[in-house]
Formats: structure tokens, sequence, C-alpha cells
């Protein structure tokens, strides 16, 4: 269980998706360039069989920010964003904000 001291340390931001596409040779994962405030970030994720590119430009997610990067198929991933995920694991839904929001708001 973790412990409200840990929740405190992660960064959850609202990020701005720029573009979306398919990583080579890995059916699941898409590239993201998001933006987070002033900066733009790389981020990879496993949405690529629930969502369409297209479906997701332009969308206010939500992104743990101050993740160590990762190298995913040859790409570094600098942060993770959130999701939830149903019961079966088949449907995946990201976390967004519905609310104009401005990129780079820290979620409390």
């Amino acid at each position: 269980m973790a412990s409200f001291e840990d929740f405190e340390k992660l960064d959850i931001r609202v990020a701005k998706v720029l573009d979306a596409e398919p990583v080579e040779g890995a059916k699941k994962l898409y590239r993201l360039k998001v933006r987070v405030g002033a900066e733009e970030r790389t981020l990879v994720a496993e949405i690529a069989e629930q969502y369409a590119p297209d479906e997701i430009l332009g969308k206010k997610i939500l992104v743990i920010a101050n993740l160590e990067p990762k190298k995913i198929k040859g790409i570094e991933s600098n942060g993770m964003l959130l999701a939830a995920v149903s019961d079966d694991q088949k449907k995946i839904v990201l976390c967004t904000v519905d609310e104009d929001v401005a990129d780079g708001t820290k979620i409390m």
C-alpha cells in the first residue's frame, strides 16, 4: 500500500496531445508528442488498439511528469499518461479533463 507521502511525490499535470503516430514494429504503441506547460515531451503509450491518432489529437490528458525517462522500443519516453482499464483488460480510457484547463496545470 502506498502512503500519502508516496502519492505526494507524483507530479501529475495536464498535457495537450500535439501528435500521435504508431511505433514501428509495435502494434499497440503510439509515440505521442504532448505539451506540458511551455515544455514539449515525447511519451510512448500502449493505446494504439483503442484510439486512432486523430481521436486523441488536441485532447487534454493527465500525465505523471516526474518519472525517470525510460527507453521503449528505442524511444525515450518522458512521462506516463493516466488511463483507466476495464476489468477484462480489453478497454482503455484516457483520463482527461472536461474543462478548458491550461497545459501544465498541476493536479492536486
